[in-house]
């Protein structure tokens, strides 16, 4: 099961009234922020088109240049 929750002054707390037995080992994991994806998003886009000296071919033939299977 899932709960959510935010952290206020340094400690976790779940959004919803939850009764855990005493002891329970839980897993904390942050959720990323979307705008933390249209970061990595923009950062990708800017290096689109950055890297020179490849096959005209590319697109068509990328099989070929990665695995070696024969050129269409």
């Amino acid at each position: 099961m899932t709960y959510k929750g935010h952290v206020r002054n340094g400690v976790v707390v779940l959004d919803e009234p939850v009764t855990l037995p005493e002891g329970s080992i839980v897993q904390v994991e942050p959720v990323r922020p979307a705008d933390d994806l249209e970061t990595l998003r923009d950062g990708l886009r800017n290096l689109a088109g950055t890297v020179g000296n490849l096959p005209e071919n590319l697109a068509e033939n990328h099989d070929h240049y990665i695995h070696g299977t024969p050129r269409r």
